[in-house]
């Protein structure tokens, strides 16, 4: 099958890992430090042993400033190929447990490429990977009741870099704190677990959490930070004993600190990765102020817009039923936003402003059935557990299909292909193989099978049998003739016996039953076209057959040739060291062609630094726009040279289309297709604006249609090319508002294999990437910045570089953003044109443009993954325009109801997740 660093995954984790819960230091908890070669117990008590029994994969070590852990300094990664790999744990059945992952890239690779992949538990996607900074830790947790006696976490789909994994880790509870009515269908995805009030930023975990879970104090900003701090909040905290109802609650030292308003109010924003989505969300109080019998705290949580949700009062010592006692409020069924904000407000009949201690949200998480045909290929694998092929753990399709299975691409997918060829089979045929119900090819040939052939009936859409050079004995059956899909059956090389059916004689199929002494074709055999006989004969006369239509079949390539020299369009050739062969594809406009589509030059619709752009129309009515440069220097004729030889080559819808090219007279002319509706610097701070200004979703497509023009020159062009103009004025809109990017006389063709483009610095200003001004070394996160540019540009309207419209000191749009946006203030930057628009949308373009603008390319995502953020945005801004607009469709009406909201906009309605029941409708306290 390959060597060991082909082979996928399966970990037998015997010893430390596999072991009975009654051997292990803490009862159910498995730490393995990823990549790791000893055991050892760490700082704070825990045990960690090695994955060592991991059979595939490499180990690297690395070294990160201010991160002294053991299980740090080493990291386990894998192939970044098709396949998955995974990690098996045993588990105690219809028990509930913490698994959590984390990832330290340290620069692993020495490539400083930022992996981005997924991780799955079983068949169900957990989450994309997506590296930002090789020095911070990225973590998943997950909580699930289990249901069988293994789990399987697997690591796939490497989109950048290679995927890895730093520490796995398990933990198991012992009663039922995250129970609830949807746990067989669903997992709980940690969002968020914040303990207010923290006196550190060290989180609590264990040994004051028993179970490991890790509560992260409220100063520290992370991926999913608070914002929007009230006047007034306050930190508090106390020495006294929690009554905490049972150590599943959360963990005393988290219950001892809290934060109050002393104003009457606390306020925060936080971020919720992975949502908006369906959630599990609960509050944490415990009274630990003193204060006087006659003052009270009353206090209710509010929420804009949604009333219902803010009728219930806290009274903490009430509803806890005494000081220093845990009381604990919550849904277990609430649609959340990606940005949350909420509000604790005292009562009107309050002395005292509101407290909070801590605070959880997990999202449910479906899960996936996984392949149907899951069950009968574990049958045969566990009778073959000694074989390398056998050791690939987790579900046969899903995330990937093992190495020698293929498998449909339903929701639910089915087995449709196994390959097994050489892979030192005995017994029989394993009987699971004749009840898959999908199977479309079945290789089991070079083994050692013996038996009969059995019964396939079960597998009705069998096209292909390949039993060939077996030890299978018996009768050929009659029923393979009832197969109605059946084209391929080779058995040859076996000892079977008896005679052919004339069925399978008399059957369109390939036959070769050759080898087989006591197996002969009997009198009554009819004949047939597509049979390779049971004799040389026939094989020799298939062998003949294709040499000769080998001999005679044209020669295609030369064929195409030709006819493209008979048809071909005029060529002229190009002056170009960049790409003759490019120019001599491109149409060739002579100079009168172009004065007589232009009416010469009567309409001029631009013009910049490069020269004039006129409208025309050529003779069978297709319009054109025609550029003039006028730069005639030598630099100017290199980049006329440059963007004919890469628009010869690049076709892509979100590319303005390259028509041609003219070089006469001393003019250097380039021909386009006409944009209609011209620029979006036009649309956003220009003539066009007036009266008629594109709203938010329109400006999202905008983005997403210039983001996949710039992905396919990053990773659809081969070698790549780096636009390094991108701006809005070279965005252009079509008669449909579609966007295209255009101008690629300063673009570049990356070096294969190399990681930057030494280049003299050229580009616009408030668009140039402040890296590559500095180091002169151009790389396709470039483009990226100047992306992030733009898209601060859609969110405000606001042009790139101002003297007037960022204030004192501050002219560049990236300095003037990120200081609203850090700060918690999007409405400060968001355009004033714009009003129908969900602020969850805004956010999310907000929070990526920030990130397409970091001070260094590593840390800028792909565009890719700016792609992804945007398709996310238009999905939320449609479900919101849906509400808007009255939209009374299934979604709407039956999406859960307990929706919280941001202004006034109904996040419920857009929720597309989770359909789960209605009745339970209000705050829960368990």
């Amino acid at each position: 099958m390959g060597s060991v660093g082909v082979l996928f995954l399966f970990v037998s984790l015997y010893v430390g890992l596999l072991m009975d819960v009654s051997t292990a230091q803490m009862p159910g908890f498995v730490s393995l430090d990823c990549g790791g070669t000893d055991n050892f117990t760490d700082e704070i008590g825990l045990f960690w042993s090695p994955d060592n029994y991991m059979l595939s994969g490499e180990i690297a070590n690395i070294s990160v400033a201010n991160e002294t852990r053991k299980q740090y300094k080493t990291l386990r990664f894998f192939p970044a190929d098709n396949n998955k790999y995974c990690y098996t744990l045993n588990v105690v059945s219809r028990t509930r447990y913490l698994i959590r992952t984390t990832f330290l890239y340290g620069n692993f690779d020495n490539n400083h490429v930022y992996p981005k992949f997924d991780i799955s538990f079983g068949p169900t996607h957990w989450a994309t990977i997506v590296i930002s900074d090789a020095n911070t830790i990225e973590s998943q947790e997950l909580i699930f009741l289990a249901t069988d006696p293994a789990i399987n976490v697997c690591l796939s789909n490497a989109t950048t870099g290679q995927p890895f994994i730093s520490t796995l880790e398990l933990r198991q509870f012992n009663g039922s704190i995250y129970f609830n009515q949807y746990e067989n269908q669903f997992f709980l995805s940690l969002s968020a677990r914040i303990n207010f009030g923290a006196e550190s930023d060290t989180p609590v975990r264990y040994p004051d959490d028993p179970f490991d879970r890790i509560w992260q104090s409220d100063s520290v900003k992370k991926a999913n930070y608070l914002v929007d701090v009230a006047p007034g909040t306050e930190k508090i905290s106390t020495r006294m004993p929690i009554d905490v109802s049972g150590d599943e609650r959360p963990p005393q030292k988290v219950m001892q600190t809290a934060v109050v308003g002393r104003n009457g109010s606390l306020t925060y924003r936080l971020n919720l990765d992975g949502f908006p989505g369906t959630g599990w969300a609960f509050t944490y109080f415990a009274e630990i102020e003193d204060f006087d019998p006659s003052d009270t705290r009353k206090f209710r949580l509010v929420l804009p817009g949604d009333p219902e949700l803010s009728k219930a009062v806290v009274n903490i010592q009430e509803n806890a039923q005494g000081k220093y006692r845990l009381y604990e409020p919550g849904y277990y069924n609430i649609s959340l936003p990606f940005v949350l904000s909420f509000r604790f407000a005292k009562t009107s009949d309050s002395t005292l402003g509101p407290l909070l201690n801590a605070m959880e949200i997990n999202k449910y998480l479906k899960k996936s059935d996984g392949s149907a045909d899951g069950p009968l290929l574990a049958a045969v694998t566990s009778a073959y557990s000694s074989a390398e092929w056998a050791q690939e753990a987790g579900d046969p399709c899903l995330p990937a299909p093992w190495s020698w299975v293929q498998c449909s691409s339903d929701q639910q997918p089915r087995v449709t292909s196994i390959k097994l060829s050489g892979k030192n089979l005995s017994g029989s045929i394993p009987a699971q193989f004749t009840n898959l119900d999908g199977l479309v090819e079945l290789w089991l040939d070079n083994n050692s099978l013996s038996g009969s052939i059995p019964d396939f009936s079960g597998c009705p859409n069998l096209k292909r049998i390949h039993l060939e050079n077996n030890q299978l004995t018996g009768d050929l059956p009659a029923s393979l003739a009832d197969l109605s899909s059946l084209r391929e059956l080779y058995v040859q090389n076996n000892m079977l016996s008896g005679e052919v059916p004339s069925a399978l004689l008399n059957k369109n199929l390939f036959l070769n039953y050759t080898g087989n002494a006591g197996l002969h074709k009997g009198s009554n055999g009819g004949n047939h076209k597509k049979i390779i006989i049971g004799s040389s004969v026939g094989a020799a006369v298939l062998l003949i057959a294709t040499i000769t239509a080998c001999i005679l079949m044209p020669k295609g390539n030369n064929s195409s040739k030709q006819g493209k020299l008979q048809h071909g369009l005029p060529t002229q050739k190009l002056a170009s060291s960049l790409g003759d062969t490019a120019a001599e594809a491109a149409h060739y406009f002579t100079l009168s062609e172009i004065e007589d589509a232009t009416k010469n030059f009567e309409r001029k619709i631009g013009s910049g630094g490069f020269g004039v752009v006129y409208y025309g129309r050529l003779k069978d009515g297709k319009e054109i726009a025609v550029k003039i440069l006028t730069n005639d220097s030598f630099q100017g004729k290199r980049e006329f040279s440059n963007e004919v030889s890469l628009l010869s080559r690049i076709h892509h819808r979100n590319l303005v289309q390259f028509l041609g090219y003219c070089q006469e007279d001393g003019k250097s002319i380039l021909v386009y297709e006409f944009m209609h509706n011209g620029t979006l610097k036009e649309h956003l701070y220009g003539p066009l604006t007036h009266g008629r200004g594109i709203n938010w979703l329109k400006r999202l497509e905008i983005a997403e249609d210039a983001a996949k023009g710039i992905e396919y020159l990053h990773t659809g062009c081969v070698p790549s090319i780096i636009h390094r103009d991108l701006k809005t004025s070279n965005i252009l809109l079509d008669k449909n508002m579609r966007a295209k990017v255009s101008d690629f006389g300063l673009s570049k063709l990356a070096v294969d294999g190399a990681s930057h483009v030494s280049s003299i610095v050229r580009g616009t200003v408030g668009y140039l990437d402040p890296e590559y001004y500095i180091s002169q070394q151009l790389t396709d996160k470039s483009d990226v910045y100047s992306f992030g540019v733009i898209l601060l540009e859609l969110l405000s309207g606001q042009e790139a570089i101002s003297n007037e419209s960022f204030g004192i000191n501050c002219r560049n749009i990236v300095q003037w953003a990120k200081m609203h946006i850090e700060s918690g203030d999007i409405q400060g930057i968001i355009d004033p044109s714009l009003h129908d628009y969900d602020i969850q949308s805004m956010w999310k373009i907000a929070e990526k443009a920030l990130m397409c603008v970091q001070p260094h390319g590593s840390m800028r995502p792909s565009i890719s993954e700016v792609i992804k953020e945007i398709q996310d945005a238009i999905t939320i801004e449609k479900g919101a325009e849906g509400v808007r607009e009255g939209s009374s469709d299934e979604i709407s009406r039956h999406s859960v109801h307990s929706s919280l909201n941001l202004g006034s906009l109904d996040l419920g309605a857009s929720e597309h997740y989770l359909s789960i029941d209605d009745s339970i409708a209000r705050p829960t306290a368990r």
